[in-house]
């Protein structure tokens, strides 16, 4: 029997459900799909750490914790199937890399964490704080009624949308917008 006849047929058994079939489909095709993660590999920049064996078997591990086998009609087709799997897991490590870049895993800061304004404890911060609201009511004056009804008042983002009649997410950018001003102008490290 021809070997492409071979492999189309354990393609088809293994659609049905023949462990043993994939088996098969695997050990015929190994070296083949072992060179095509090696020429992956070379065409894909900064995956130096990354081994063609490595990559292969992630891709075969990929198919194997599939629901069902893959559609393949054939050899090529199931090569080319194997590729894409390749394709998919190089794609989800640089992915991976650009998130750690981007600060993955790090808890956000809520915006007013760093503007904590001890009222009471330190009257020169107060009469700072107090300046610069009124620096930024002229620039702003929804901005800097946003930090009074927030700081001063206590209130909340919904009850501040509600007493200054606009949305919560309105609220939110002047918040932000008016934390950033703050930090930036008043409770900036000297």
């Amino acid at each position: 029997m021809d070997e492409r006849a071979d492999i189309t047929g354990w393609i088809r058994h293994w659609q049905e459900g023949d462990a043993q079939a994939r088996d098969r489909v695997f050990a015929q095709l190994y070296g083949e799909l072992r060179r095509l993660a090696a020429v992956v590999l070379r065409s894909e920049s900064g995956h130096d750490t990354l081994q063609p064996t490595a990559l292969l078997n992630d891709a075969l591990i990929k198919l194997i914790e599939a629901r069902k086998a893959p559609a393949a009609e054939d050899r090529s087709h199931f090569v080319r199937i194997v590729a894409r799997a390749m394709r998919q897991i190089l794609v989800d490590r640089a992915r991976r890399k650009l998130a750690d870049k981007r600060g993955a895993g790090v808890v956000p800061e809520s915006l007013d964490a760093g503007l904590e304004i001890p009222l009471m404890a330190n009257p020169a911060e107060l009469v700072a704080l107090d300046d610069a609201l009124a620096t930024l009511a002229e620039l702003d004056p929804r901005a800097a009624a946003v930090v009074e009804l927030r700081v001063f008042a206590g209130l909340t983002i919904d009850e501040a949308a509600q007493a200054l009649d606009i949305s919560p997410s309105s609220v939110n950018r002047e918040w932000a917008h008016a934390c950033a001003w703050l930090k930036s102008d008043v409770f900036a490290p000297d």
